[in-house]
């Protein structure tokens, strides 16, 4: 990792979210992972609507260009740029999602590839596009640094990252009181990844904005077993779950965050 102080504060405030070994060691199944049909409703709705992200990805387009993106999930990210764009390379470490991308690509009659892998493990096997985007990948991120410049070099005019403003699992921050009596951390946020990204080097542009609930359209009952096996909970735990979850922050609108800055060229 490069060792600068903000890449430091980063890396150390993201280590502060672990989940103590003893409530991970109790845990019914993993707390990681994501539903494909979450993400995939996401992505439905994403090329619906427009968003500062969008609007810095598709300025940078050129008709029929190209798009990387990283940590693409169902492509909420870069599907809603096809047009312009007429490729999109998605790159996920999770084969379900790519799937789910490839299917979606496929509805909206794109063309597309997939990379399974890490970043920036898999860097060496993507080729450049145009435009690199991002969404919602920083926070799990202890090198942002080197994420960063690995992503600028795969983007040929632009790359576009959006994030929260605050950690995105802050949102269940008041249910790890309830079940847990544990406390989460309030750093890093969106202020600590630009001075990572500033003291790289890099020209970045900022543009911050309110979204809906990441779940405002979800099914109920996938809103509340995505949080129960977050906060390491059984399924029996589910309904305690419901009858908080209207007065949680996790069903708020979001506060967001665009970053952009040049691609290597």
């Amino acid at each position: 990792m490069t060792a600068t102080p903000a890449a430091e504060r980063w890396a150390d405030g993201l280590a502060a979210w672990a989940i103590p070994p003893a409530i991970l060691d109790a845990a019914p199944e993993s707390p990681w992972g994501f539903p494909p049909a979450l993400f995939a409703a996401s992505a439905r709705e994403a090329m619906l609507v427009e968003s500062p992200s969008r609007t810095r990805a598709a300025e940078a387009l050129r008709p029929d260009g190209s798009v990387l993106d990283v940590g693409a999930g169902a492509g909420a990210a870069s599907l809603r740029l096809a047009p312009p764009a007429g490729r999109l390379t998605a790159v996920d470490a999770s084969a379900d999602m790519l799937a789910t991308f490839a299917a979606l690509a496929d509805e909206r009659g794109v063309a597309h590839d997939e990379v399974l892998g890490a970043w920036p493990a898999v860097h060496d096997a993507v080729a450049v596009a145009d435009v690199c985007v991002c969404h919602h990948v920083a926070y799990n991120v202890g090198d942002l640094h080197g994420f960063a410049m690995a992503l600028t070099d795969r983007a040929r005019r632009r790359v576009v990252v959006e994030l929260t403003a605050t950690h995105p699992q802050s949102s269940l921050n008041g249910f790890w009181r309830h079940f847990h009596q544990f406390e989460r951390p309030e750093h890093p946020t969106a202020d600590d990844a630009i001075a990572v990204l500033v003291e790289a080097g890099l020209e970045v542009g900022v543009e911050r904005w309110t979204s809906p609930a990441f779940n405002a359209n979800a099914e109920r009952d996938v809103v509340v077993a995505f949080a129960r096996r977050r906060l390491c909970l059984p399924v029996d735990r589910e309904p305690e779950i419901d009858a908080l979850l209207d007065d949680s922050a996790i069903m708020e609108p979001r506060s967001m965050v665009t970053l952009w800055w040049d691609g290597a060229g």
